[in-house]
This record gives C-alpha cells, structure tokens and sequence, in this order.
C-alpha cells in the first residue's frame, strides 16, 4: 500500500508539473518564477537528505547493506523522508526513476514490521528482502521482478523459505497496488513480429552493442558521481544539488521530454515510425546525460526506468539502422526496442535473468522471449569481458567503504549464540575440501551437514561437496554476527 500511495503522489505531482511549466511558457519572463520554485524544492531536498543521510541516492545499496548488517536504517525516519524527497524531485522534473525509493520504501516497511512484532535479526533480513521485492513488484506492477530482483540483487542466496516469502510479498504487492493503480502493463507495445532465425545475426549483434553501452553507461555514471559530484559533497554539499534542479528548470522550457522518469518518451517511441534518427539519437544521449547529472549529485532517485527508457531508445535506433543497412521489415522495429530495453539492463545490473522477466512483465509478451534471452545473455557476457562493475555492487561499495571490515565487536564475549543454514554452492571456495582445512570464521561452528537427504554430524574429515547443507552455530550477536554472515556467504557461494 505504501508503494501505491507513493505512485499515485508521485503521478500527480508529474501532473502538476507538466501543467505549472506549460502555463508559464506563454506568459513571458513568468517561466523564471518556475526557478524560484525549484530552488526551494532544492533547499527542501537537501535539508532533508542531511537530516536523514540514509535517503540520498536511489536507495537500493543502502536495502543491500542492511540484509548484509553493514548498516541499520532508522525505518521510521527513512520511510516519510524518502517519501516526501521523491514527491518533490518528481514535482522538479528531475530525471529519476521510482523503482529505487519503491524498493527502499518497502524494505523499510518491512524493517518496522519486523520491529514491531519483536522478530530476531534473521528474521528481520528475511522481511527487509521481502519489503524490498513488494517495493519493486508494486513500483513495475511486476511481481516476478520483484522475486529475481530480490534474490539475484539483494538476497544473493537460494532457499525455498525465502523464494515462498519473497513470491507472496511481491505478488500482494502487485495485487494491492493494481486494485489502486490499474492492471495494465506499464508499457504497452502492439504488433510484435517474430524475429526468425535467419535473421538472428542482427539480435547477436544488438547484444554485442548493448553489452557495450552499458560499460559506457556505468563509467560514465561513475565518473561523474566519484569525480565532478563526490568533491563538491564534501565542499558544498549544498551546490551538488542545485546543478540538476537548475538544470530540471532549462529542460522543463527546452525539452520537456527529458523530464521525469521518461514517461512521454515511452509515448514517442509507440509511435517511432514517425520519428527520425537523429530526433531518437539526441533524446538517448539527452536522457543519459540528464539521468547521470541527476543520479550523480545524490539525489533521491533511481535510475531503473530512466534505463529501461534509454534501451528502449537504443533498440529503436538499432532497428531503424538494421532495417536501412540490412533491407529489414519495418515489421520488426518494436522487437527491436524490446530487446534493447533487456540489452541495456542486463548490461548494466548485471541481472540477464531479471532483465528478461522484467520485460516480459513491463510489455506483457512473450512473442521476442527467445531472442530477449539472448539478448540479455550475451550483453550480461561481453560487459563482463570489459570489466564493467555492476551498476549496485559498486554503490554498495561506495556506501560501505568507509566502514571498518572485518573486526568483530565485542558483543562476541556475550555469549549470544544465533543458528543459520548455508547451502555449498558448485564452485564455491569450501567444495572439495574438508571441514578441517577450511578456515571458518571465529565463533562460527560447523554442527551438521546434509548431504543427498542424509544429515551427519559434522567432523573434520567431512568433505563437502556442491549442494551440501550445513548447519552453522554461532557465538557473538548484533554486527559481529553480521560479519561473520557475510564471510560465511562468500565461502559458499560460487564466484561470479
């Protein structure tokens, strides 16, 4: 319900925007009346983003850090906050998208259920995760998103407790927020055609390019967040932000496409047959450039549907250059936007998977899925090939960096004991090896291990083979029992 509520907020203040510019365009020097508001929404933004620090920025890697225990959000301040931040940059035309603060709202949510019924810290992570994926669910009207973006982004694990607890959140979600909101899919695109499989040259090709375009993407986002933006944060933390909001004012009387998520652009590309490429060309570089200021400053805001909008437009300027070199049918151009929008987020999340359900859920088709994996396969492939950092991985570094690692508190002496299952994954660091070779985290023990059905106690000569599940009991509790979570997970996880 949060979620739909913060839809709808942020629909009318879209609204409310979009009638307040195009008023003042028609009345003279007016329109710089429209600067005057924008700098006090910038001064309410920023007042409010140091009040709460936690509400800067899209929200995602601060949910990863809590499900992680590197931080511990105050919910009850956060979730009105984060609110009220991204109703007023959606009023100032600022190109962010809401599936960020959807998803930090949820999990938030999640957090204060958690509290309120006194649940442990595992128990906590669990309804986090869930509040998180209901957050993206609602906020894509796509429930099966929700559950990969939950498991793939934040949860980073696989158990049938957390996938049940994950689907029935998000599907709740959807089914709360489409009773407020509607069942329509968020993007509607008709007359798809099936790419055939002599023609599939072009849809490896695209994977190629999308692959390639989303390393451009997240340097280029990184740059300007760690380099232009992170010195002016320590400066004049102030100036950060009045740079996009100054900038929302000039594009709201020169290119009000530009603005907000990227809602009247989805309307134009419905429509590309009637649009030329350089008008396409310059509203994807226009976007990008916009979206980077924006995301880049810290700004509450995410960056997932101004992405889905920028694959969108590099897929129909694609199927545009494909059909006048390769005499294609114009029959195509949609599956080409299609599978741009899969392309990009692939590329850029580094989540192929998520990626496909999410555009099946987004256009409610399943005429491209075969060429959408594909897609979505080798752009996740060659970014990977150039060294692309995954797009939250990095801004969970970012956040998280300044933190000491690695030292256990001294709630470890208390003698509080917490029980948690791992499952061995194929390639991790312990499989193949035996209990008593591998070094475990102090205060971690090894009780039990299950193997094929069959559970044994646990003795250092047990090896431990790939989709073995151990029992692990551990002394200490609060971030010492963080830490040693996490080094557990990447014990027995596979690398990427």
């Amino acid at each position: 319900m949060t979620i739909a509520f913060y839809r709808f907020a942020l629909s009318h203040a879209e609204e409310l925007l979009r009638l307040a510019t195009t008023f003042l365009r028609g009345q003279g020097l007016w329109f710089l009346m429209w600067f005057v508001v924008l700098a006090i929404l910038c001064f309410a933004v920023g007042w409010l983003v140091m009040f709460e620090p936690f509400t800067q920025g899209s929200g995602i890697p601060q949910i990863d850090a809590e499900v992680a225990g590197r931080i511990n959000m105050p919910w009850h301040r956060v979730l009105p906050i984060k609110f009220i931040e991204g109703t007023l940059c959606a009023l100032a035309g600022l190109s962010l998208g809401r599936e960020g603060p959807s998803v930090q709202l949820g999990g938030m949510a999640g957090k204060g259920v958690s509290k309120a019924l006194g649940k442990n810290r595992n128990r906590e992570r669990l309804l986090i995760t869930c509040g998180a994926a209901s957050g993206m669910s609602a906020a894509f009207h796509a429930p099966l998103t929700g559950v990969l973006f939950a498991i793939e982004e934040i949860h980073k694990e696989f158990s049938a407790s957390l996938v049940i607890s994950v689907m029935t959140a998000s599907v709740v979600a959807d089914f709360v927020s489409s009773h407020v909101l509607g069942v329509k899919p968020l993007i509607q695109f008709g007359n798809f055609a099936t790419i055939p499989h002599q023609l599939y040259l072009f849809v490896l090709l695209l994977g190629v390019m999308c692959g390639l375009a989303g390393a451009i993407h997240n340097r280029g986002m990184f740059f300007l967040q760690d380099r232009v933006f992170g010195p002016l944060e320590q400066r004049l933390p102030y100036v950060r932000y009045a740079v996009p909001f100054a900038l929302a004012g000039v594009m709201a009387f020169v290119l009000p496409d530009l603005m907000c998520g990227g809602d009247a652009i989805v309307e134009r590309i419905m429509h590309v047959q009637g649009e030329s490429l350089v008008a396409l060309v310059l509203l994807l570089v226009g976007k990008y450039l916009f979206t980077a200021i924006c995301f880049a400053s810290g700004a509450p805001g995410g960056t997932l549907f101004p992405l889905v909008v920028m694959g969108s437009l590099f897929g129909a300027i694609y199927g545009i250059c494909a059909m006048q070199l390769g005499d294609l049918s114009g029959a195509y151009q949609n599956s080409f936007i299609v599978l741009g929008m899969a392309g990009l987020f692939a590329s850029v999340i580094q989540a192929p998977v998520t990626a496909v359900v999410l555009v099946f859920e987004l256009t409610g088709s399943l005429e491209a899925l075969l060429a959408t994996t594909i897609v979505s396969i080798i752009s996740y492939v060659v970014s990977g090939l150039t060294k692309n950092e995954p797009f939250y991985e990095h801004l969970y570094d970012r956040l998280v960096g300044n933190q000491k690692k690695g030292s256990p508190d001294l709630e470890a002496s208390q003698g509080a004991k917490s029980i948690h299952t791992y499952v061995i994954g194929p390639g991790s660091a312990v499989e193949g090896h035996e209990i008593r070779e591998i070094h475990w985290p102090e205060g971690a023990l090894v009780v039990t291990v299950r193997h094929a059905g069959i559970e044994s106690v646990a003795k250092g000569n047990t090896r431990l083979e790939a989709l073995d599940e151990i029992l692990v009991v551990m002394s200490g509790s609060g971030s010492y029992e963080d830490e040693c979570h996490i080094m557990l997970r990447r014990l027995c996880v596979a690398p990427d």
